[in-house]
């Protein structure tokens, strides 16, 4: 009967810090455009223009993206899963990719996995996305293993 008790506050003391953590979790929520000018390590991507509405949810996050390099225009939809739970998304080269969130200290950050190039090999690639204490400017640090990180700001439109 002891170790019931202690397993069942475990488990609610355990719902609690999510619930906590959720709560205290930045609202990414609204419009937001790219400004290249004070990104890091963007090369080509330094002549990108593109603007994400966000919407976001305790469940999920929704990133609607349209994009204009050198006159192409495309536009994707992407979804994470707040709980954790692996989506599959599409990737921004195009292909499928499979992306796992979660809260860390007050940043959203988000893995990518993707098929490599040789044959039953995975690509990943680390994403945190970050606000600014005013809420005005999100960060968006891309990091791939080994590699330098490409950081991207936006500032909030509306």
């Amino acid at each position: 009967m002891i170790m019931r008790g202690l397993f069942v506050s475990a488990f609610l003391l355990m719902l609690a810090t999510t619930a906590a953590a959720a709560d205290l979790a930045p609202d990414f929520s609204g419009t937001w455009k790219l400004d290249p000018a004070r990104g890091e390590n963007l090369g080509m991507m330094s002549a990108l223009q593109q603007t994400v509405v966000i919407t976001q949810s305790r469940s999920a996050i929704t990133l609607k993206e349209a994009t204009d390099f050198q006159g192409q225009k495309s536009s994707r939809e992407v979804r994470y899963d707040l709980s954790g739970t692996p989506v599959k998304n599409p990737g921004s080269m195009g292909g499928d990719a499979e992306t796992s969130a979660k809260w860390a200290g007050g940043k959203l950050v988000v893995t990518w996995t993707t098929e490599g190039a040789v044959a039953g090999t995975k690509n990943e690639r680390t994403e945190t996305r970050s606000l600014s204490a005013d809420g005005r400017t999100m960060t968006v640090e891309s990091i791939r293993r080994g590699g330098k990180a490409v950081v991207m700001v936006y500032g909030k439109t509306e």
